[in-house]
């Protein structure tokens, strides 16, 4: 992968007598502002425009190095360009200003503005041998008790040990529930958003913040120190922890912290920030060629046949559905019919109690079904526990690859310590040896391994699909009324974690349900679940989302009784080149455009109020075009699964404009596809 940087003007480096040190930089538009005054401890002020946004006081404590002083600064000017293979965007350029603020005590911090955010590490110059992280201070003080998006912790008795799936709490600073969020997370301050992220977490524990009055102040898991394990399926988790929270050996860059900030929710998305501070891609030193990218071609994104959400649910065949071979055959023979390029096996298809990975079940002969799937161009992903392929992991790449298997989809760490981290990228790092590809399932959002290992090509930590299998309804008053509705709202989640969430990389949401209910008319129903929202609300989805692998969650038997549907699905790319978001308010609506060569796709989304869009071709290049949109029909307030589809040509010349109004749904949606002729 290209990362190539230009670095213009001029290096200066001031070295005070004094203790103090005041300097700033500006982003390369001049609209950011980092001030930073420095003696014995470090403070920084972010302004836009010259308002003030948010200040903090960040540390780095380091066992043995006391605390010196700050004591002088360099600042340069960079231009970059990137090659984002399987991105949602596949290159682009950016640029920042940079500046270096020294300590004595070889502890350093590196600012960089850029246009699009203001971002900061801690680096080490002069740590010989062993060191421990005791802790690092990250308070970020806001200039007011503005609106938070938070997504907390599903576990109060270890708030951070658990799936990072949860939706957003909106709520004033001031009124942030007393447990732990993970990030990203986000603050509107009303003149811009702010959003906390994170990037390049290697070998390092992962951040997370509480609410104080006007901040959020940063939190991070100790290391661990002692496991046991669940027996169910054999997952590791940490009984005890030390008084730490990092430990390495030598000099090192820590993590980035991000301050991402956005004037306009349509910026959010498409943020950049996360992927480009991650370190490049190491796939070259995997590659016996030394070929470096031209050696990926072996990571192909693609759409999957799945199993676990539909609860192996076919009907209509004339055997028993279950984890055996005729089941995973017959979804084999639909991926192969509607040109889907993988199926899954997930949890079952080894005894996951015995915690190991090379014994499969009786009722499957894999090297068979491997050979099946080869014959009609359709892939097989096994799914695994992390702790478990780690075990494992030499034997599982050796075996698995020889028999012709893509990848592991590898579920259940639900921790964000150092060993934990650690363990994802040495996963990461074998599989690519054995050209592997990884979906990483039950973990923390994504924080730069996708650009560092691009075989890494999809991400949960996202409140998905699965979710509404046990969403239940609840009762209450609201205004004298009686209301009933689900606890969970997935039409107002659906656009909301686009904004923040999206903002870091790509979402296992696992879409796709064909049996759509009204908020009125949902029920939580485990083997054959439906979906909150409309079917075009579902179909959105897959344009909507950033999803390199991108599951059809229902079974074959549903998707075989809506052909047009499965078609429309099955025509749609998982890696586009281009993308942008048309129109949108986080929280109400969103609209996404996505490039694909000369053919773009639109969808959109609602939370639960309808809402009428006029979608115009000022996006869209001259040409002529084929367009298909599928839309909420009349009745879809009532039936969530009422659709129409309608089709036309026509020739673009911008004089005049095209345009087409569209109605959306309680819950709805829309989603097109443009084709160029």
């Amino acid at each position: 992968m290209k990362h190539l940087l230009f670095a213009i003007g001029f290096t200066t480096f001031a070295s005070f007598a004094h203790a103090q040190v005041n300097t700033n930089i500006s982003s390369p538009n001049g609209k950011l502002k980092i001030e930073i005054k420095a003696d014995k401890e470090l403070n920084f002020t972010v302004t836009d425009d010259g308002k003030q946004l948010i200040s903090s006081t960040p540390d780095l404590l380091l066992q043995g190095k006391k605390p010196s002083q700050y004591h002088g600064s360099s600042t340069k000017a960079v231009k970059e360009h990137f090659d984002a293979p399987n991105y949602k965007i596949t290159s682009f350029d950016d640029e920042y200003n940079q500046l270096i603020v020294k300590n004595k005590n070889g502890v350093n911090v590196e600012f960089r503005a850029y246009n699009s955010g203001i971002v900061y590490r801690f680096f080490t110059t002069s740590t010989n041998g062993e060191w421990t992280v005791k802790d690092e201070v990250a308070q970020f003080t806001f200039t007011g008790d503005h609106t938070a998006y938070l997504p907390y912790s599903t576990n109060p008795q270890k708030p951070k040990a658990m799936a990072f799936q949860a939706t957003y709490d909106v709520a004033p600073l001031s009124k942030s529930r007393d447990i732990e969020a993970f990030l990203p997370a986000t603050v509107d301050c009303k003149i811009a958003k702010v959003t906390l992220l994170e990037t390049d977490v290697e070998n390092y524990p992962g951040m997370f913040v509480k609410g104080e009055g006007t901040s959020l102040r940063a939190s991070f898991a100790p290391y661990p120190k002692t496991f046991d394990f669940y027996p169910w399926r054999v997952q590791k988790y940490v009984t005890a922890a030390e008084d730490f929270i990092a430990k390495g050996k030598g000099n090192r860059t820590f993590p980035w912290r991000i301050l991402a900030i956005t004037h306009d929710d349509k910026e959010m998305p498409t943020n950049t920030l996360a992927y480009q501070l991650a370190a490049p891609s190491r796939l070259n030193a995997t590659s016996s060629k030394g070929e470096g990218e031209k050696s990926a071609s072996w990571i192909r994104p693609g759409k999957v046949a799945w199993d676990w959400w539909n609860d192996w649910g076919l009907t209509g065949v004339d055997f028993k559905a279950g984890i055996n071979q005729q089941t995973y055959k017959h979804y084999i023979d639909f991926a192969a019919k509607h040109g889907l390029e993988y199926i899954i096996l997930d949890e079952g298809w080894y005894n996951p109690k015995s915690g190991d990975m090379l014994t499969v079940i009786p009722e499957l002969d894999l090297p068979a079904l491997v050979q099946y799937g080869k014959q009609k161009h359709v892939g097989i992903i096994l799914w695994t526990v992390f702790n478990v392929l780690d075990k494992q992991l030499n034997e599982a790449c050796a075996k698995y690859a020889a028999m012709g298997i893509k990848g592991f989809k590898v579920d259940f760490l639900d921790r964000y310590d150092q060993e934990a981290t650690e363990m994802i990228y040495r996963i990461a790092e074998r599989c690519a040896k054995s050209q592997l590809m990884l979906d990483y399932h039950g973990i923390f959002a994504p924080q730069g391994i996708t650009r560092t290992w691009p075989n890494v090509v999809n991400f949960e930590a996202v409140f998905g699909m699965e979710e509404v299998k046990w969403t239940e309804r609840t009762k209450y008053q609201k205004n004298g009324q009686n209301v009933d509705e689900p606890v969970k709202d997935m039409p107002l989640y659906d656009v909301t974690f686009p904004y923040i969430r999206g903002m870091v990389g790509p979402v296992d949401f696992t879409p796709g349900g064909m049996r759509n209910a009204s908020k009125a008319d949902f029920q939580p129903i485990y083997n054959n679940p439906m979906t909150m929202g409309t079917r075009c609300h579902q179909l959105a989805h897959y344009i909507v989302h950033e999803s390199p692998l991108t599951m059809l969650a229902d079974n074959p038997s549903a998707y075989e009784r809506e052909p047009e549907c499965t078609a429309f699905l099955a025509s749609l790319p998982t890696v586009y080149d281009e993308m942008k978001v048309l129109q949108g308010k986080m929280g109400e609506y969103i609209i996404t455009a996505r490039r694909k060569g000369q053919n773009w796709y639109v969808a959109g989304e609602t939370n639960w109020d309808g809402r009428d869009i006029t979608l115009t071709s000022d996006f869209l290049p001259t040409g002529t075009y084929e367009i298909t949109v599928f839309f909420d029909g009349p009745n879809a307030d009532k039936n969530a699964t009422d659709y129409q589809v309608f089709q036309q040509t026509f020739t673009l010349s911008h004089a005049p404009e095209e345009h087409i109004t569209l109605h959306m749904a309680n819950g709805g949606g829309f989603a097109a596809k443009l084709i160029r002729k």
